[in-house]
């Protein structure tokens, strides 16, 4: 799912995230539990303790907390247990257990950095700000100094309505320039909610001024402008950010409201919210930074505070997309106010997440039923497109990409990658006139700063005229330069090592697809072509090696069945070539 949020610090959070929650991240791989299995508790302590273990460190945080909750039954003083347990559950979103278990491990040790944070949260939450604070501070000492505790504990000053200890508070963080951004912002917001307008808009200048491509703080400022009536001014802050980075759903949404006349909510309101955006930013941070575990945990205490919050909802979605958990984030997908402006976006990604779940025919009429609903809304028509593409109806995804070129008119420098998508399922499709027609127009369109992009066209268009034995000077050139553009993407390697092969150049296609293979082991495509070249060269006995691995590389069938054939007949050698799929990664 697109990003919508920029981050609003790039550097120094990461490290001290992890410091706030305390607990060591898990591996990168991840695993996704199917929904329509139903995860039941192991008969022993030992047994639910190893899979809530193996769960977590998959960040399968739905299994890891079934098996946590019945193995801290079975052992309830098992001080690990509990902290384990206790992390799972607030990845779950289980906030009445998770609040349980901080309540329990603050019980037995007051410093636990997360238990007192997590309890802090349910304070402001339940507005005890006093409480809040008390629990912030209980911490280990030099907390003061962290972020995420400062802001909180001055959040829970704006709820006392004491703006003035606020502010102070979030002036602690000057000393770290890193946090600038974050502190100007968060004391912008703090002024506002206590009422302090001059203050407010001083320290919303600072926080723009310091990077102007932030959405948050670009929305926040205008929102605060209008208000005050200057909606002029606040429609030339919406629109230099759309020029920056257009199409914004966030950015224009607000423009149609000020444009039409309508007022424009503030984005806080209340210490709660501000606490909720706080929390927001800095899962925004750790989803950036890949820590996935950290930044899970901070947009759920988000939530908690704020469950509306459709920007942490996408971003939380976002990272369960990550971690390849699609069945979660579209859990999350779906809670996305309806009348959110990214909720359309949701409702996409929605459908594109069913596709990746393996449940295509559901996909597809998940977004037929949006392009009913939103017939104008191009989006939803590529979306759809790319389905049927995946679905290899390619006909079809040739239809569809037509009513979406339609609704976009003139198109720009950004659409090309639709002429791409929509010229290669012509060609899949036998209708190779229109399929180069389109290719030639997304070449045209690609700009030269999407090098990898432009490699993709570069090597469709080429390798199709070469396998058509047409244009073959301008195709070698052509593949050449998209080697040069992506020397490490060893599907356009392959092609010009195939190309070279269907030349009848055989020594300098065994060159090439090495280097191809090396880079992509494991592709069937590659291994296959490699086993061809290694044949005309006369390395029989490593042809039928790559025979082999191509054979055990889960190939399509068509595929399949022409390698099986050549490992036990090896190739025609009165035929100078043979039929290849060509390949192509997507772009990027």
């Amino acid at each position: 799912m697109p990003t919508f949020i920029l981050p609003l610090a790039r550097k120094g959070l990461s490290v001290l995230a992890l410091s706030m929650v305390g607990f060591a991240a898990a591996p990168a791989n991840a695993a996704s539990t199917d929904p329509a299995e139903t995860i039941r508790p192991a008969a022993s302590l030992e047994g639910n303790f190893l899979a809530a273990y193996i769960a977590g460190s998959a960040r399968d945080t739905a299994a890891a907390t079934v098996f946590f909750r019945e193995a801290i039954q079975e052992d309830p003083r098992n001080q690990e247990l509990l902290e384990r347990g206790f992390v799972a559950f607030l990845g779950n979103g289980s906030m009445n257990e998770a609040y349980r278990a901080a309540e329990r491990l603050a019980a037995r040790d007051p410093s636990n950095n997360l238990a007192q944070f997590a309890l802090a949260v349910r304070d402001l939450k339940e507005r005890h700000y006093g409480d809040a604070r008390a629990k912030i501070a209980g911490g280990k000492r030099d907390r003061q100094l962290d972020l995420t505790a400062t802001l909180l504990t001055a959040w829970a000053y704006a709820g006392s309505k004491d703006g003035k200890r606020a502010l102070a508070t979030v002036d602690r963080l000057k000393s770290e320039r890193a946090f600038n951004q974050f502190r100007e912002y968060h004391a912008a917001l703090i002024s506002d909610v206590v009422g302090n307008s001059a203050e407010a808009e001083k320290r919303f200048k600072a926080a723009y001024d310091g990077e102007r491509n932030t959405l948050q703080v670009v929305d926040a400022y205008a929102r605060f402008l209008a208000k005050r009536g200057r909606r002029d001014e606040a429609l030339a802050l919406y629109k230099t950010f759309d020029d920056a980075l257009p199409r914004h759903p966030v950015v224009r949404a607000a423009m149609e409201t000020l444009k039409s006349g309508k007022p424009l909510a503030p984005v806080v309101t209340s210490a709660q919210d501000g606490a909720a955006e706080l929390l927001y930013g800095l899962g925004v941070v750790g989803n950036t930074q890949g820590d996935e575990l950290t930044a899970i945990i901070y947009l759920r205490l988000g939530l908690d505070l704020n469950p509306d919050h459709g920007l942490a909802l996408v971003t939380l979605g976002d990272v369960y997309e990550r971690l390849k958990q699609y069945d979660r984030a579209n859990e999350v997908f779906a809670r996305v106010p309806k009348d959110s402006p990214v909720r359309p976006s949701a409702e996409i990604t929605i459908g594109q997440n069913l596709e990746m779940l393996g449940r295509g025919a559901e996909a597809e009429g998940h977004l037929s039923r949006l392009m009913k609903e939103r017939p104008q809304d191009v989006e939803v028509v590529i979306a759809l497109g790319n389905v049927q593409r995946s679905r290899k109806q390619f006909a079809e995804a040739a239809e569809t990409y037509s009513k979406a070129i339609e609704l976009i008119g003139t198109p720009d420098r950004g659409h090309w990658i639709l002429f791409f998508y929509r010229g290669t399922s012509y060609e899949r499709a036998k209708q190779w006139s229109k399929g180069e027609a389109d290719l030639k127009t997304a070449m045209e369109l690609v700009p030269d700063t999407l090098p990898q992009g432009k490699a993709q066209v570069l090597n469709y268009l080429a390798y199709s005229w070469v396998d058509q034995n047409t244009n073959i000077d301008e195709a070698f050139k052509m593949l050449t330069r998209a080697v040069e553009l992506a020397p490490r993407d060893g599907m356009i390697i392959d092609s010009l090592g195939w190309a070279y092969y269907r030349m009848g150049r055989y020594d300098e296609a065994v060159r090439e697809l090495e280097k191809a293979v090396e880079l992509k082991a494991g592709d069937p495509v590659i291994n296959d072509h490699l086993g061809d070249a290694y044949w005309r060269v006369g390395r029989k006995l490593e042809a039928k090696f790559q025979w082999n691995h191509a054979k055990d590389s889960n190939p399509e069938h068509e595929d399949l069945v022409k390698i099986l054939k050549k490992i036990d007949n090896g190739l025609d050698d009165s035929k100078p070539a043979v039929e290849g799929e060509k390949p192509v990664s997507p772009p990027t």
